[in-house]
C-alpha cells in the first residue's frame, strides 16, 4: 500500500510540476505550484517526515502561494516572450539541461547507487522526523546557527523595508522649510 502510495505521490508531484512549466497564465502555474507542494507533503508523511510535511504545507502552500496568487492577480495577463523570438533560448536552453542532466547524473552515479543493494537502516530512531524532535535539534543541537539564520531573515526584512520606503519618496519634491 506505501508503493501505491508513493506512485501517486510522485506522480502528482511530477504533475503539478510540469503543470507550472506547461500552463501560460501564471495564476494557472501558481494553483499547480500549490498542487505540487501538496503532493511533496504526501511523500514526506510516507517518509516519516511530519514537521517538513507540515513546514510545507503551512508555509510554502499556505503563505508563500497566497503571495504569489496575490502578485499573479495583480500583474495580470503579461505577455510572455515567444520561444521564436529569442534564438539564444534555442541554442542556450538544451545546452544548460543537458549540463544539468549531466551534473544530477554524476551525483546520482557517484554516491546513492551503491546502497541500492542494502537493506537500508535497521529501525529508524524513535520520534524522527516529528515537531519535538526538530525543535530539540534546532533549540538544543544547532542552536546558534539558527539564531544566526533568524537574525540574517530579520535583517533583511528590515532592509527590504527600508528599501522601499525610499523609493516611495517622490525626488521632484522640495524639502520642508521653503526652497532650496
Amino acid at each position: 500500500m506505501e508503493q501505491v502510495a508513493f506512485f501517486f505521490g510522485a506522480l502528482g508531484a511530477l504533475g503539478g510540476a510540469i503543470a507550472v512549466v506547461a500552463v501560460k497564465n501564471p495564476f494557472y502555474s501558481v494553483l499547480a505550484l500549490v498542487i505540487h507542494l501538496v503532493f511533496l507533503a504526501g511523500i514526506f508523511l510516507l517518509l516519516m517526515a511530519q514537521f517538513l510535511a507540515a513546514a510545507l504545507i503551512v508555509v510554502y502552500a499556505g503563505a508563500v502561494m497566497v503571495l504569489y496568487v496575490f502578485v499573479a492577480a495583480y500583474v495580470g495577463g503579461i505577455e510572455e516572450p515567444k520561444w521564436d523570438s529569442s534564438p539564444e533560448l534555442k541554442v542556450i536552453g538544451p545546452i544548460l539541461a543537458v549540463a544539468l542532466f549531466i551534473a544530477i547524473s554524476i551525483a546520482i552515479l557517484g554516491s546513492g547507487l551503491s546502497a541500492l543493494g542494502t537493506p537500508g537502516p535497521d529501525e529508524v530512531p524513535s520520534g524522527f522526523g516529528t515537531p519535538e524532535a526538530v525543535g530539540h535539534l534546532m533549540m538544543e543541537d544547532f542552536l546558534i546557527a539558527f539564531e544566526a539564520a533568524s537574525l540574517l531573515l530579520l535583517i533583511a526584512a528590515v532592509g527590504a523595508i527600508v528599501l522601499a520606503g525610499r523609493r516611495r519618496e517622490d525626488p521632484n519634491k522640495l524639502p520642508k522649510g521653503g526652497e532650496s
